[in-house]
């Protein structure tokens, strides 16, 4: 056979090969292992061009031909991959079932009716009459504490619905004691007391308490400053279970014998924080003195505490802790942080911009949408501007502030709650920033607040029990840091607890000193090092000179001695003395006067100086001789020779 015939049998031969790989799967995915289109074979090889030529057109149908197997095998393994991990983690869940199973309890916890918290047919009347059916977090967790008759402390942020998370299980609390003792309403005895820090806190409650107790059956009043004394008397004199009021007025009207401590058993202190830190604090002492004599003495009737908070700082908690040992701490997961349902925009001017022309172009807006609207200022003078700036342009506003009388603040809330939207914009200042029931849409604080607390009281005056608001902050340049630290939380969806002026300034000056004191160290460290790197390279460079250098030492050794004017005797006979030139301020002596008394001193003081230009005195004899010594007793011996 010829070279022409083995060619093509070489051919036929590697065609067969390629196509039969085509046909079995097996070679198929060997293939596939194989990063290199041609597969060479043991045994064959190209003879020349043309044969090379057509192995590589069959090997690349080979690769396209592989390609959609290649995608199938990848799916199945991607497949195989996802079956593993969801049967791993079907594992895991049926070994760890105990825990799988606590997450829905506690979600079944937070109850979606007040059937489930022990309430009964009565306060649930009140309730469907309010048209409440779901409860908040704080009520399902403030209800069944209170039920049980322990002393707490419910923490949760504004609008969250805390009166009636104590008001609900109060009442029902003060119906059972009439079914078990037989205790029935007396005058000027009540059994529960409820304190508020201001008039309008006091009044919210009241109504709330009236519409439970028309299903309920049950009598409060309310005592509180601003009002005349004389009916509040007169109502304190009728059968009474609840009284509502504010410390002082109740602490008058026990002094005047209006209302005795007797049969108190309830005792609730809301807006405590407020109460402990704007001064209710001795009058809150005061009224408590009593009830904890009277819990201390022998078969002495106690009482329980309810304390609500929407804020609490450590301070007052340390206070609270103090005066009511062993209370129980019940907080939301809310307490110090933003409102879900609030939209918080701040808005950074510069000096140049005009703050009542911000003011204006955020508040026209808002109330275009018809929305009401609470301007919020730090001072009674900034209250008179901006209330004085927006009549100038024909915006209707109305005053709430410590100055405006207790029954105008009364009057100006109804016209702001009015549905006939004549006064539709609240300027006031931080009074009303608590406790105040109010539908707002809109929270506009012109004067930003100098700590966290009060901005969160003032945000609370929007977007409560769900409802959507806007809280917009105009931010000058000497509050840009502590706005910069809450918004900077709110984004984060952090605390806002203790965030103050001062605090935030302490915090940025310590940070910048240790940054300062970390910056000094790290230039001294390098310093140092430069330092010990010059000197190791001084040192080795002066080691391989130091023999040439010896020679050059010993050489100029004794001119430095003569510039000293000490001469060191290398040998043992007399050196040659050199005379010096005598001292100018010096006087010269006769010469016929004897030398040798006085020669003694000076070789005495010379020879306790110190030696000049570092050298050391050395063992050998120095000779020291002065100006004339040696003539002057030359001279004497001629003329006594002579």
């Amino acid at each position: 056979m010829g070279g022409t015939g083995r060619t093509l049998l070489s051919l036929s031969v590697s065609t067969n090969l390629l196509i039969s790989s085509r046909v079995s799967p097996p070679k198929c995915l060997s293939l596939l292992k194989i990063p290199k289109p041609i597969r060479n074979f043991s045994g064959f090889r190209p003879l020349c061009s043309a044969t090379s030529a057509t192995t590589n057109a069959e090997s690349t149908e080979t690769t396209q031909a592989i390609e959609p197997l290649k995608h199938s095998i990848l799916l199945e393994r991607l497949r195989t991959r996802h079956l593993n991990e969801s049967a791993s983690k079907t594992k895991l869940a049926v070994g760890s079932g105990e825990e799988k199973m606590k997450k829905p309890e506690k979600k079944k916890k937070l109850v979606e009716s007040f059937e489930e918290l022990g309430l009964n047919e009565e306060v649930m009347g009140a309730l469907r009459e309010m048209n409440i059916e779901v409860p908040t977090e704080i009520q399902s967790i403030g209800i069944p504490a209170v039920l049980e008759g322990k002393s707490v402390i419910l923490g949760s942020h504004t609008g969250s619905g805390k009166t009636l998370a104590y008001l609900l299980p109060l009442v029902q609390l003060l119906r059972r004691d009439e079914e078990l003792f037989g205790k029935l309403m007396k005058p000027r005895r009540p059994r529960a007391v409820v304190l508020c820090p201001t008039r309008e806190l006091s009044e919210q409650v009241f109504r709330v308490s009236k519409s439970i107790s028309h299903h309920a059956r049950f009598r409060s009043t309310m005592v509180s400053g601003g009002g005349r004394i004389r009916p509040q008397e007169d109502s304190l004199s009728n059968p009474i279970d609840m009284v509502v009021g504010t410390p002082g007025r109740v602490l008058q009207h026990i002094d005047a014998g209006n209302m005795v401590y007797g049969d108190i058993k309830y005792l609730v202190l809301d807006e405590a924080d407020t109460m402990f830190d704007h001064g209710f604090g001795p009058d809150i002492r005061k009224f408590i003195g009593p009830l904890k004599h009277r819990a201390s003495s022998h078969d002495g009737q106690g009482f329980q505490t309810i304390l609500i908070t929407a804020t609490m700082t450590k301070a007052v908690q340390k206070l609270i802790d103090e005066e009511f040992q062993g209370i129980v701490h019940l907080r939301t997961s809310t307490l110090h942080k933003k409102i879900a349902s609030a939209r918080h925009d701040f808005i950074k001017l510069s000096g140049s911009e005009n703050k009542m022309e911000a003011l204006l172009q955020v508040l026209e807006p808002s109330l275009a949408k018809g929305n009401r609207v609470m301007v919020f200022c730090n001072t009674l003078n900034s209250s008179r501007a901006v209330d004085h700036f927006l009549g100038e342009n024909q915006i209707s506003t109305v005053n709430y502030h410590g100055e405006v009388p207790a029954q105008q603040r009364v009057e100006n809330l109804k016209k702001f709650k009015s549905d006939d939207a004549d006064c539709p914009t609240l300027v006031c200042t931080d009074l009303a920033a608590r406790g105040l029931d109010l539908d707002v849409d809109h929270v506009i604080m012109f004067d930003f607040p100098s700590n966290s607390i009060d901005y969160l009281h003032r945000t609370g005056r929007t977007a409560r029990m769900g409802a959507k608001g806007n809280v917009t902050s105009l931010v000058t340049k000497k509050d840009h840091i502590l706005a910069t630290r809450i918004e900077e939380a709110i984004q984060k969806n952090e605390s806002l607890e203790s965030l103050t002026a001062d605090n935030v300034r302490r915090d940025i000056a310590r940070d910048r000193m240790i940054t300062e004191q970390k910056t000094k160290n790290d230039k001294f460290v390098k310093v140092s090092k430069e330092r010990n790197r010059a000197k190791s390279s001084t040192t080795s460079a002066a080691k391989p000179s130091s023999v040439h250098s010896k020679d050059e030492s010993a050489k100029a050794s004794p001119a430095k001695t003569q510039k000293s004017g000490v001469r060191v005797s290398k040998s043992t006979k007399p050196s040659r003395n050199v005379p010096r030139k005598p001292s100018r301020n010096v006087p010269r002596k006769p010469s016929s006067e004897p030398r040798k008394p006085s020669s003694e001193p000076k070789k005495q003081v010379a020879s306790r100086r110190q030696p000049r230009n570092g050298i050391k005195p050395s063992g050998q004899k120095l000779n020291v001789v002065g100006f004339r010594g040696r003539s002057s007793q030359s001279d004497k011996r001629r003329s006594v020779s002579g």
